[in-house]
């Protein structure tokens, strides 16, 4: 018996209409909506509290999704640069057995946490 509880009304007329975006920075890419805050790699160029723009690979504003290249190429998401920090740590172990060969190695990426202030929508 599967499905909502008695008692508690079912609205299928109300959809929440949500605007995100896919962007790209540093090689990924990320899906982005106003007000999240997103770790992508380090941005050396900016400062805490900087607004920097990213490129958009999608559009999507409710049923409106907007994927056209030469529509996307005039559309910047707008951020603000939150922090820099430094990832968690990982350990890079290279053995090879019966020749006493054993290298260790560690990492840590530098990220930038950017907050979404605004996605632009284009032009209908």
């Amino acid at each position: 018996m599967g499905g909502w509880p008695a008692g508690v009304p079912v609205l299928t007329s109300e959809r929440e209409i949500r605007v995100y975006a896919i962007v790209r920075s540093g090689g990924r890419q990320h899906k982005v909506a106003v007000g999240d805050i997103v770790e992508v790699d380090k941005i050396s160029t900016a400062k805490v509290g900087d607004t920097v723009e990213l490129s958009t690979l999608l559009v999507v504003d409710g049923d409106a999704v907007t994927s056209d290249p030469w529509v996307l190429a005039g559309i910047k998401v707008q951020a603000e640069v939150v922090d820099h920090h430094k990832g968690q740590k990982i350990d890079i172990l290279r053995y090879k057995n019966k020749t006493g060969y054993r290298r260790r190695q560690g990492h840590r990426q530098q990220y930038t946490a950017i907050k979404v202030t605004s996605i632009p929508t284009a032009a209908k």
